[in-house]
């Protein structure tokens, strides 16, 4: 199973109420759907993934997983998912959205992209996420700064507000290079707070050692 420390800590860190309904925007290899189906045990859970490989790899850990009988995987773009399934409404979603803009190594083609498919596709993603929520739920997010502002943007203008922001930083003296975000329709002020991943190098935090304890056997 293929894991990154963006999806884990998205797994780890996101609450919500007892949702019902979950859906996993971008899920690669199923593995923020499986942490969500292990810390809430009601949930129903729809995972999506565009990618053909990543999705077969999903489908089989969720075959293998106690949880299999609440995880759907859906192999397609989250656009045509919503046009097949229009009815749908969701206590919770999350994504780990692929970051285009990282993996561009030319600065002329870094802002070209970031003109148009970034924009277009944090967009989308905030419209779609305003009309397939429910009323209370919430939706949370693990973005690199530089798109985190765009992100928050875009989320209000489709009137979803910031109910908490999570500064993910390496170092303890480092500046924060992730963000957790959580959206949802309430208009509050929201909760700021950091964690960090490393006490020194190779040694992982108390914090994030107690955050994926209940996720990780070496924990």
């Amino acid at each position: 199973m293929k894991i990154n420390t963006d999806g884990v800590l998205l797994g780890a860190i996101t609450q919500a109420d007892d949702p019902k309904t979950i859906l996993d925007i971008g899920t690669g290899t199923g593995v923020i759907a499986l942490m969500l189906a292990q810390k809430f045990a009601n949930a129903k859970i729809d995972a999506v993934e565009i990618d053909e490989s990543a999705a077969k790899t999903a489908g089989r850990n969720f075959e293998n997983a106690i949880f299999k009988d609440r995880l759907n995987i859906y192999p397609s773009g989250i656009r045509t998912f919503f046009e097949e399934h229009p009815e749908n409404k969701y206590d919770l979603i999350v994504s780990n959205p692929p970051f285009y803009i990282n993996s561009l190594e030319s600065p002329k083609e870094k802002k070209s992209l970031a003109k148009h498919s970034e924009v277009n596709f944090f967009e989308e993603l905030a419209k779609d996420v305003s009309l397939y929520l429910a009323d209370k739920g919430y939706c949370w997010l693990v973005l690199p700064l530089n798109t985190a502002s765009l992100v928050m943007q875009s989320m209000t203008k489709n009137s979803m507000y910031l109910q908490r922001k999570i500064n993910i930083h390496s170092y303890p003296h480092s500046a924060a290079h992730r963000i957790v975000l959580c959206f949802g329709f309430k208009e509050v002020s929201p909760e700021i707070s950091k964690l960090t991943i490393y006490k020194a190098v190779g040694i992982y935090s108390e914090e994030y050692q107690k955050l994926l304890q209940s996720y990780f056997l070496a924990f």
